[in-house]
């Protein structure tokens, strides 16, 4: 889910960029700020933003208004948005110019701005995202709800009435969730099934033995155990 902050004084601005957010993807929760000072809110809650959409000026036609530049300044000071994509949206074009070299900015956007215009910026955003992102996944432990790298966890192993999890530095047992449920939520093809009670982290995996049947795992002493009828499987991945 990506958290976006919206500045925008225009109230019919405002709801069309929210519109357009929303419709365009549901991975996508838009906070609407239409003042600097409940903008200035928004960014002291607990929320990460992955996105911010400033207008420049906040009071329309006002050159001398820089309320959105000012915004973004005290963004960029933050250390957790140093990087954070910024889109400036304005209708005074030597303001976003000024804007976009000042504060790094990501992209901005013309008004009247057109649909296709705000989606391709966020096309761009959600992609760099998932790029940048390691893959994680949502377990329950002790009744909380953790997120857990991928690329942390070694193997899984089905046990009775649930799967561990077998980490880098712990293993985690998950109550109630299979092993097939476990690899339906792991990134597609990072993980593979070579045994009815065991799958592996493909980049964990130091070297695969098909004659005796076993998986050696990088900098561990566990070795994983190669169904007879996954051998095939682990042979179309040497041979591929």
């Amino acid at each position: 889910m990506t958290d976006v902050l919206i500045l925008e004084d225009e109230l019919t601005s405002l709801q069309a960029l929210s519109e357009i957010l929303t419709t365009y993807s549901d991975d996508i929760r838009v906070h609407k700020a239409s003042s600097l000072k409940e903008a200035k809110d928004l960014l002291d809650q607990e929320i990460r933003y992955g996105l911010f959409l400033l207008d420049v000026n906040l009071s329309g036609e006002d050159r001398e208004d820089i309320g959105g530049i000012l915004f973004a300044r005290e963004i960029r000071e933050r250390f957790e948005y140093t990087f954070t994509p910024i889109v400036m949206v304005t209708a005074i074009g030597n303001m976003e110019m000024q804007a976009y070299r000042e504060l790094h900015c990501y992209q901005y956007i013309m008004k009247p701005f057109r649909r296709e215009q705000v989606e391709e910026v966020v096309q761009k955003v959600l992609e760099k995202e998932s790029r940048e992102k390691p893959p994680v996944i949502v377990v329950k432990k002790d009744g909380i709800n953790y997120q857990l790298k991928c690329e942390d966890i070694r193997y899984l192993e089905a046990i009775p009435r649930g799967t561990r999890l077998h980490l880098v530095t712990e293993n985690w047992d998950v109550p109630y969730v299979t092993l097939r449920q476990m690899l339906l939520k792991m990134p597609k093809g990072m993980f593979v099934q070579c045994h009815r009670m065991y799958a592996v982290n493909k980049n964990e995996v130091e070297y695969y033995d098909t004659v005796n049947r076993i998986i050696r795992i990088k900098n561990c002493p566990d070795t994983v155990e190669i169904g007879v009828t996954y051998k095939s499987v682990i042979g179309g991945l040497l041979n591929g």
